[in-house]
């Protein structure tokens, strides 16, 4: 009978309102998470979990007055390596290893990585519901679940500070509700303000060995997509097509990124390797999983926060594309770039 009248209501429109005001509210809180993480100044320790690991973190983010981050991890287990993140570069410190890595800054931050853009777009592939939580670190929070409407992306659940809207816990959900990835909080502060050399490295480098690629990766004017996937999931477009270095890799390497507003898959496009065809192969880390195999003699590497079996079936599905009149692709099977503007030209799954 409880079922029977629910949806009676439901046929007239009686429940529309209350369902549209919790629909307007988890959307506004969604938002004021998007600006405390690209706003506020944070210091804390966390764990990040995964189903195969733990790690415990310090972590100091900095906004400074042009509104770019800098960023300071320090791992408190195991070798203590630390990450720097700069305006332009990320340093990763292995004092094991007496080894500096450096790599171009390709992000906004450990929690900045896939922000959502809430609109039509991101509610066609998920539904977004807000539900009062128990307090987290003595702070009162409310809960953010952003559930996908199929199983080719992961669900996502949020602990949100009441006053702040700062994420203070963080879960990546597979299609049965299972965690995959958790970031959560320990302690938190959020001052006013943090001094610059706070996100400096804490180690003393002297004699590390910094290893750096001579060849940066370079951020070219979109190129003409020579290679795409002929079926995308549903809701995921084209945001950006770049030519990019990758270390160990002779050519520049076709890089694709589409998004549905809030999960992300890069695709990357390589020339042959010298030592010929490799079989396929997957691999995880956390919710992040990649999967790798040869399309018309080329590695098609498919990566993002999704499912394996998403990232699989979208490598498998790329084929070269017939380049512009004209135009003739170089040995990386790559045609020469063109200026466009990315995410102005959707791929439609067919």
């Amino acid at each position: 009978m409880r079922h029977a009248c629910l949806a009676a209501l439901a046929a007239t429109g009686l429940l529309a309102l209350p369902v549209r005001a919790a629909d307007d509210a988890a959307h506004q809180w969604l938002e004021r998470m998007t600006e405390a993480l690209s706003s506020l100044n944070y210091t804390g320790v966390f764990t990040h979990a995964t189903r195969r690991q733990s790690e415990t973190m310090r972590i100091v983010h900095r906004v400074g007055r042009n509104g770019t981050s800098t960023e300071r991890l320090v791992s408190l287990d195991g070798n203590g390596r630390e990450i720097v993140r700069t305006e332009e570069e990320v340093h990763v410190y292995l004092p094991d290893r007496r080894v500096v890595l450096v790599e171009q800054r390709m992000d906004g931050g450990l929690l900045l990585d896939s922000l959502p853009d809430p609109g039509p777009e991101l509610d066609a592939m998920y539904v977004l519901q807000l539900r009062d939580g128990n307090k987290l670190l003595g702070r009162n929070v409310r809960v953010l679940d952003i559930t996908p409407r199929d199983r080719l992306r992961y669900g996502y659940r949020l602990w949100l500070d009441e006053d702040t809207a700062m994420p203070l816990r963080t879960m990546v959900l597979d299609h049965a509700g299972r965690p995959v990835e958790v970031i959560n909080f320990t302690q938190i502060d959020m001052p006013r303000h943090i001094d610059a050399k706070a996100t400096e490295a804490s180690m003393d480098a002297s004699g590390f060995k910094w290893v750096r690629d001579a060849r940066r990766p370079q951020m070219a004017p979109p190129a003409t997509v020579a290679w795409r996937p002929k079926r995308l999931p549903p809701g995921f477009r084209l945001v950006t097509s770049r030519m990019q270095v990758v270390p160990g890799v002779a050519f520049p390497v076709q890089h694709l990124i589409f998004s549905d507003g809030f999960a992300s898959i890069s695709v990357f496009i390589e020339p042959p390797r010298p030592a010929g065809p490799t079989p396929p192969e997957s691999s995880s880390v956390g919710s992040a999983n990649a999967f790798s195999t040869v399309v018309h003699g080329r590695v098609v590497t498919a990566v993002g926060e999704v499912p394996l079996e998403t990232v699989r079936d979208v490598a498998r599905s790329v084929v070269p594309d017939m380049p512009p009149s004209g135009a003739a692709f170089d040995d990386a099977g790559i045609a020469p770039p063109e200026v466009t503007t990315p995410g102005a030209t959707a791929l439609q799954p067919h």
